[in-house]
């Protein structure tokens, strides 16, 4: 049961939110950015400002003074930076397409759904044509009545012949 505080029931207040030591952050935006950072990783321009920061790097130690070289031939710190780079670009990459693996199924989900209500539609749209067909074939239509009316229009016209010729003989 819920206990009372000063007459009032527990649910009427607020909880407060324990201090974590673990980092917040909002997971849809850390998504989005993985993605932004991600499409950004696969275009030509990402290659083109990355080479031209190892090239500019590896000219800078070899060309300038001993004094203004941080990272003296073979570049570890080069290689080091360029492996960080590949470390945070690699799972921000798969989450990237993780949430586009979500979308895609939800898509697929919700193609299938529509599919099978345009199906349902199609087969109930098939079965109200058949009634109708089904109906129209019981009633008479414009040329099925002139059809019979012509027939009745010869026989008359066959009964007046016959009995104007039994009275002329």
């Amino acid at each position: 049961m819920n206990k009372k505080v000063n007459g009032k029931s527990e649910l009427e207040f607020p909880t407060l939110s324990r201090r974590s030591l673990r980092p917040s952050y909002d997971a849809e935006r850390f998504g989005e950015i993985a993605e932004k950072f991600a499409r950004f990783i696969g275009t030509a321009r990402f290659l083109v400002y990355m080479t031209f920061v190892v090239i500019t790097w590896v000219l800078w130690n070899l060309i300038m003074p001993p004094s203004l070289r941080f990272d003296e031939y073979p570049f570890i710190f080069l290689t080091l930076m360029l492996s960080l780079q590949a470390s945070y670009a690699a799972p921000l990459i798969l989450l990237a397409q993780n949430r586009q693996a979500d979308r895609d199924r939800v898509q697929f989900q919700e193609d299938r759904l529509r599919d099978e209500r345009t199906q349902a539609d199609a087969e109930y749209l098939t079965r109200e044509i058949a009634a109708l067909r089904a109906q129209v074939n019981q009633v008479a239509t414009r040329d099925f009545v002139r059809g019979e009316v012509a027939e009745l229009l010869e026989e008359l016209i066959k009964e007046l012949r016959t009995k104007d010729l039994g009275k002329n003989s």
